[in-house]
């Protein structure tokens, strides 16, 4: 039965959003082709009616995993601004939370996937750098006042330590040291934001 365009658009969108929750779960080569079209409730012969390879996929579910990401905190960030908050503290205190480090397939790619992605081929490689610029773009909008080149160091910083922390908490087998690297680093960005504002 030959299924429609419409169907196919479909299918496509459902194994990209399988794909990016399953490699942050498992890691690029922890899940097969034919497991991840399994885990879309579609069969593994209609894969490559949608991606020249599984690199392809990849490449593919890294770029959506992170426009995601952009977008919630985009979202977020608004939110934050509107009830009056400071939106890149909001972001940070959301990103070391224990709820994003206790699901992988949900959140940060980087964190689940940096030393993997940097393993990978240029596809996937090319999708992070775009991501982790556009990113840093975003949280440098985020910080007050300073010049521009000032905003994004310490958009970088702020980034690397998020993405630093959260890969040592989910390392970690002792629940009381991975929550105390979620909050030691979350104090040092507080400090880190008070220095910067009282240097500018």
């Amino acid at each position: 039965m030959k299924v429609s365009k419409e169907q196919m658009a479909e299918n496509r969108e459902r194994i990209l959003d399988v794909a990016a929750q399953l490699f942050r779960e498992k890691g690029f080569d922890g899940i097969g082709v034919a497991d991840l079209m399994k885990s879309a409730g579609l069969t593994h012969g209609g894969f490559y009616g949608h991606f020249a390879s599984k690199d392809d996929l990849m490449a593919q579910a890294t770029e959506r995993a992170l426009q995601r990401l952009r977008a919630a905190w985009a979202a977020m960030a608004q939110e934050a601004e509107d009830a009056g908050r400071d939106p890149l503290a909001t972001l940070e205190a959301a990103y070391l939370s224990p709820r994003h480090r206790d699901a992988p397939g949900h959140g940060c790619l980087l964190a689940a996937l940096g030393s993997d992605a940097a393993r990978q081929g240029p596809a996937v490689r090319q999708a992070v750098t775009e991501g982790v610029r556009a990113q840093v773009e975003g949280l440098a909008a985020l910080v007050p006042g300073r010049p521009k080149a000032a905003r994004r160091q310490r958009a970088l910083a702020d980034y690397a330590s998020l993405v630093g922390a959260m890969v040592l908490a989910r390392a970690v087998d002792d629940p009381a040291l991975s929550d105390e690297i979620l909050q030691a680093t979350a104090a040092a960005l507080r400090v880190h934001a008070g220095n910067a504002g009282n240097a500018g």
